[in-house]
C-alpha cells in the first residue's frame, strides 16, 4: 500500500478527524467521573445500612433498656427504606453512565472508521454521540432524584434527633424539679 505523503490538506482532514474523535474522549472521561463519584456514594450508602443493621440488632438487645424504642424503630425502617431506594437509583445511574461511556467509544471508534473508510454514513458517530448525550442526560437525571431523596432521608433523621434532645431535656427537667 502507497504511503500518502502529507500535504496541508491531508493534514487538515487528519486533525479534523483527530478534533472530532477527542470530543467523545472528554465526554467518556466525564462519563468515568461520575462513576468515579457514584460508586463512592454508592459505598456510603451500603456503609450506612451496615450501622443501621446494627442499630436494629441493638434495639432487640437492648429493647427494655431505651427510650422512644418504637420511634427509633420507625426511624430505622424508614431510613432503610430510604436507602434501599437510593441503593437502586445509584445502580441504576451506574448502569446508564457505562451505556453512555460505551455509545461515546463506539462514536469515536465510528468517526475514525468513517473518515478511513467513508463507511458507515457520517450520520451514524453523530446519532451516537447524540444517544450517549441522552443517556447521560437520563442518568445525571437520575442522580438529582437520589439526591433529593437523601435529604429527606436526612431530614428524618433529624427530626428524631430532636425528639430524642426534646425527650431528655423534658426529663432532665423532672428529674430536676422538686416533688
Amino acid at each position: 500500500m502507497p504511503v500518502t505523503p502529507l500535504t496541508p490538506t491531508n493534514l487538515d482532514v487528519a486533525l479534523a478527524v483527530l478534533t472530532a474523535m477527542i470530543t467523545p474522549a472528554l465526554l467518556i472521561s466525564a462519563c468515568g467521573t461520575f462513576i468515579l463519584s457514584t460508586s463512592n456514594r454508592l459505598a456510603r450508602i451500603i456503609d450506612r445500612v451496615r450501622r443501621l443493621s446494627d442499630g436494629m440488632e441493638a434495639l432487640v438487645r437492648d429493647r427494655g433498656r431505651l427510650e422512644l424504642l418504637d420511634e427509633r424503630r420507625r426511624m430505622l425502617q424508614a431510613q432503610l427504606a430510604t436507602h434501599s431506594r437510593r441503593a437502586h437509583l445509584l445502580q441504576r445511574s451506574l448502569m446508564l453512565f457505562y451505556v453512555a461511556a460505551g455509545v461515546f467509544v463506539a462514536s469515536s471508534v465510528a468517526l475514525g472508521v468513517e473518515a478511513l473508510t467513508g463507511v458507515p454514513p457520517a450520520w451514524v458517530p453523530v446519532t451516537l454521540a447524540l444517544l450517549g448525550a441522552v443517556v447521560l442526560f437520563a442518568s445525571c437525571a437520575t442522580l438529582i432524584v437520589e439526591a433529593r431523596l437523601q435529604v429527606h432521608g436526612l431530614s428524618g433523621e433529624m427530626t428524631f434527633l430532636r425528639e430524642l434532645v426534646e425527650h431528655h431535656a423534658r426529663k432532665a427537667v423532672t428529674e430536676e424539679s422538686p416533688p
